[in-house]
């Protein structure tokens, strides 16, 4: 009966040993084949991973993020939007060598005002770069959506054709543009850009109302963390420390054609006198001693006789021209105006009441009223500055530095000189 007993007990044992192993075997195989499919399961995490971002390239290649869109829109309103004269309203900018200075800009101001050294540093944006701030990264995620707040110089037509030009090319690129007029005061503009700055748009773009106020602008806009872009008019040389970009006109070349070609008509002999812009802005500097440090180069016998700052007015310069009229007579063989509406109408009336078709007149342009005295013969010549192309050319570079492009930190709209045989190709006017 023991031994029976103890039978049983040994067989139960065995058995239940056997239970045992197989278990134990069973439970090591599960444990490794869980381990790999946890393995197999992370590798798989990775290739969906890498999956994806080859799957969001190919989106950014077709166009399915922000940037591509923000590149096609840009491509478009490059090829489709046009100025009112038919030119190309966001045309790539140009760029200009820089020669070198022959002198430092405190010995150079004390040469004659005749003397075209005197203004290279108005003239070229001749600036140490080495002394750069640290300019805002751009997130090369494209314009689309992005803000940006310009602040104009003043209220005038071409002001207003500029304007609306810019928000015609920001509304194109998908662009929001918000827009400030100091009417052309400094201390007004200086309170728009601290207004702008709280803002915090993407980019601020200021038309300074003095070239030599421009870098306490821009070091605001800098120091603040935003990309800050110069239009229109030139700034400062030191001021583009701060500056990402300037676009706009190269005054100084188009002012310098027109001296030349007018210069040439006068036969190398005879006096000019200078109507201004508003003083101490750029173009009050190149439309004034760009023409004349020209003439005195190029036709030494021609003299300045004199300059005068009467504003826009077109009374107001009629009764200017009509004082030199009176005091150097003969003496007075040309005109030279910064403007080609109000001071054109101005200065041709003078000329005609006092009977004086003699006298040559020419001026920076283009509006429709220099236009239509070009074709009649009462302005002899005017530059070409197409304020379209200008707003064009700004948002154009502003896009660019916003989808991650290399940038021109100065970039020129095009250059042309109007007179009676081409003026027919710059009509309609756009302002």
């Amino acid at each position: 009966m023991v031994k029976r007993y103890l039978a049983v007990l040994l067989s139960g044992l065995m058995i239940m040993g056997s239970v045992c192993l197989t278990g134990c075997g069973s439970t090591s195989e599960t444990a490794t084949t869980d381990t790999k499919e946890e393995t197999t399961k992370e590798e798989t995490k990775e290739e969906t991973k890498e999956d994806t971002k080859e799957d969001a390239k190919e989106d950014t290649a077709a166009g399915g993020d922000n940037l591509s869109e923000s590149k096609d829109l840009l491509a478009a309103a490059e090829k489709d939007l046009k100025t009112t004269d038919g030119h190309e309203m966001m045309a790539a900018g140009t760029t200009a060598e820089v020669p070198e200075a022959t002198a430092s800009a405190e010995d150079l101001e004390k040469l004659e005002d005749t003397d075209k050294e005197k203004w290279h540093f108005y003239e070229y944006l001749d600036w140490d770069t080495a002394n750069d701030a640290t300019f805002p990264e751009s997130p090369a995620d494209g314009q689309k959506g992005k803000k940006v707040v310009l602040i104009v110089h003043g209220a005038h037509a071409w002001t207003t054709c500029y304007q609306e030009a810019f928000e015609a090319a920001c509304d194109a690129v998908g662009m929001e543009c918000e827009v400030y007029d100091p009417n052309w005061d400094q201390s007004t503009q200086d309170g728009y850009v601290d207004q702008a700055i709280n803002e915090d748009p993407d980019a601020i773009v200021v038309i300074p109302v003095s070239a030599d106020h421009a870098a306490q602008q821009f070091k605001k806009i800098c120091d603040a963390g935003i990309a800050g872009f110069c239009s229109n008019t030139l700034p400062e040389a030191d001021a583009m420390n701060y500056i990402m970009a300037y676009t706009g006109p190269d005054d100084w070349a188009q002012m310098r054609n027109l001296a030349s070609a007018l210069g040439k008509a006068m036969d190398g002999k005879g006096g000019v006198c200078y109507i201004t812009h508003n003083v101490g802005t750029s173009p009050y500097y190149a439309r004034t001693y760009g023409p004349m440090s020209t003439l005195a180069t190029e036709y030494p016998d021609i003299k300045s006789l004199d300059v005068q700052s009467p504003g826009f007015e077109a009374a107001a310069v009629k009764q200017v021209v009509s004082d030199w009229i009176t005091k150097y007579g003969d003496e007075l063989n040309a005109i030279v105006l910064a403007d080609d509406s109000d001071q054109a109408i101005g200065a041709v009336e003078a000329c005609k009441d006092a009977g004086r078709s003699d006298i040559k007149i020419v001026a920076a342009g283009n509006s429709k009223q220099g236009s239509e005295l070009v074709e009649s013969g009462d302005l002899f010549e005017m530059s070409y500055q197409s304020c379209q192309a200008d707003a064009g050319l700004a948002v154009r570079t502003i896009s660019e530095y916003f989808c991650g492009e290399d940038i021109a930190r100065v970039s020129y709209i095009g250059t042309d000189i109007i007179n009676k045989d081409n003026v027919a190709d710059f009509t309609p006017c756009q302002w």
